[in-house]
C-alpha cells in the first residue's frame, strides 16, 4: 500500500514562503543549496539523498539515490537524477560567489565537494529562515500533529498503565509502549536537530535511573541500553514496588512529532517514606503545566513565560526543577527540538499555529524524576490546546 504523499499545494506554498522569507531576511540572496534530510522532506516531500537547488526563479531537486523512490513519493515538480554535482554546474552555469546553505547541518566534507564543482567562495547561513518557516505550522502539518497526539495519548494514558508489572525491565517496557504506538500508526522514530542527539525511540526509566543526565538537553534521564546508547532503558533494571516510573516516549505521524511524558508510582504512596513529598512535587508540576497552558497565547513572549513559570516554582523544589535544564518547553514539529524555546533569550512573540511541548519536571534526589509533559497548539483565541491529553493522569499503579 503506497504511503500518503505531502500534497503538491503544500509543497508549492512552502517554496513560495521560503523565497519570500529569504528576500526579507537576505535581500541579496540568489541561490540556496540544501542537503539535510529534514529540509529536503519539508520542501520536496521525500527524504532521498541528494541536493535541492533553489533560486529566485527555479527549484530543482537532484537525487543521487533513490531517484525512482523520489519520483514515486514526491509531488515536487522538478526532480532530476544526479550522478555527481557536475550536472548541477551544467544546469546552473552562473553560480554566484555567495551561496546560502544550512550551516548547522551541512558537513565540511559536503561543502568542500560542492565547491569543487560549483565555484562559490562564500557559504552563508540560511538556518534562521528555515527555522522560522517551520515554526508556524500549516493546516496540513497541524492535522498530522493532532493525529500523532491522539495516538500518543492513547498509548501512554490508556495502554501503558496496564503494562506495568513487577520484574519488567525498562527496555522491555519501552519496547512494548513503542510497539503499541506502531500498531496505531506511529512512524516509530523521533528525530532531533541537536548535534549531540540521535534519532531515538524514547525512554523508560525507573527510580534513580530517571535522574541520570544524558547528552542532549533534556530533564529526562536514563541509563540507556549501554554506554553507547542513552535511550530506551536498561534491560537489567527491573520494576519493583515503590519505584517511580518515567515514560518519555514521543510519537510521530508522517514525519511530525508530538511529545508527552507521563509518570507513575508503582505501589502505594502511603507506604513510601517520602510519599507526601513525591505527591506534592507531582501536583506542583501539574500546577505549572496548567499555568503554562494559560500563558501560551499569540503575542506572548517565550522568555517572559519562562520567567513567570520559574518565579512560581516552590522553593522546596527549586534546586531540582528541570533537573538542571534551563528551559521549560520547546517547539516541536519535524524534529523534537525546534524554535522558539521557553527559555531566556527568546523574545519573538508566539503566533497562532506554533506548537510547543511543555515539560515541568522535578528531580527528587535518591528517588527519581516526577512531572508531566504535553504538546500544545497555539490557537488564535484563548489558551493553548493540548494535542496529547491531560497532565493530571492516573499516578498510583497497584
Amino acid at each position: 500500500m503506497p504511503h500518503t504523499s505531502v500534497p503538491a499545494a503544500e509543497l508549492e506554498s512552502r517554496l513560495a514562503r521560503l523565497r519570500i522569507a529569504m528576500s526579507q531576511r537576505h535581500p541579496d540572496w540568489s541561490m540556496l543549496l540544501l542537503d539535510n534530510k529534514i529540509d529536503l522532506y519539508y520542501l520536496t516531500g521525500t527524504m532521498q539523498e541528494g541536493l535541492l537547488v533553489v533560486t529566485q526563479d527555479a527549484a530543482v531537486f537532484y537525487v543521487r539515490r533513490s531517484f525512482e523512490r523520489a519520483q514515486c513519493e514526491s509531488l515536487f515538480p522538478d526532480i532530476r537524477p544526479m550522478g555527481s554535482f557536475r550536472v548541477i554546474a551544467q544546469d546552473f552555469p552562473r553560480v554566484p560567489s555567495a551561496v546560502h546553505v544550512a550551516v548547522k547541518t551541512m558537513t565540511l566534507q559536503k561543502l568542500t565537494l560542492l565547491q569543487k564543482y560549483l565555484p562559490f567562495s562564500q557559504p552563508l547561513p540560511a538556518d534562521d529562515v528555515l527555522a522560522g518557516l517551520r515554526a508556524v505550522k500549516s493546516k496540513y502539518e497541524l492535522e498530522c500533529m493532532r493525529h500523532a497526539g491522539g495516538v500518543q495519548q492513547f498509548a501512554l494514558e490508556d495502554i501503558a498503565p496496564a503494562l506495568l508489572r513487577r520484574g519488567v525491565s525498562e527496555a522491555r517496557l519501552c519496547s512494548e509502549v513503542c510497539t503499541a504506538l506502531l500498531e496505531h500508526g506511529a512512524m516509530g522514530i523521533s528525530r532531533f536537530n541537536q548535534s549531540a542527539a540521535e534519532d531515538v525511540l524514547g525512554l523508560a526509566s525507573f527510580g534513580e535511573n530517571s535522574l541520570l543526565r544524558i547528552a542532549n538537553d533534556s530533564p529526562s534521564g536514563t541509563a540507556g541500553t549501554c554506554i553507547a546508547m542513552k535511550s530506551i532503558g536498561s534491560s537489567q533494571r527491573r520494576l519493583r514496588e515503590g519505584d517511580l516510573v518515567l515514560l518519555d516516549i514521543p510519537c510521530g505521524f508522517r514525519g511530525y512529532h508530538t511529545d508527552k511524558s507521563i509518570c507513575f508510582f508503582y505501589g502505594s504512596l502511603a507506604k513510601h517514606p517520602e510519599g507526601a513529598r513525591i505527591r506534592a512535587a507531582r501536583e506542583h508540576c501539574i500546577f505549572l503545566s496548567h499555568m503554562a497552558e494559560s500563558l501560551l497565547r499569540p503575542g506572548a513572549v517565550p522568555a517572559e513565560i519562562y520567567q513567570k513559570l520559574c518565579s512560581c516554582v516552590d522553593p522546596a523544589f527549586r534546586d531540582g526543577f528541570m533537573n538542571g535544564c534551563k528551559f521549560v518547553g520547546h517547539s516541536i514539529g519535524l524534529t523534537m527540538d525546534e524554535t522558539p524555546v521557553l527559555a531566556q533569550g527568546f523574545s519573538e512573540p508566539l503566533q497562532a499555529g506554533m506548537v510547543l511541548a511543555v515539560e515541568p519536571k522535578i528531580a527528587l534526589e535518591g528517588i527519581g524524576l516526577v512531572g508531566c509533559e504535553n504538546t500544545y497548539e497555539i490557537v488564535p483565541d484563548g489558551p493553548a490546546v493540548s494535542l496529547t491529553g491531560k497532565s493530571d493522569t492516573v499516578f498510583e499503579i497497584n
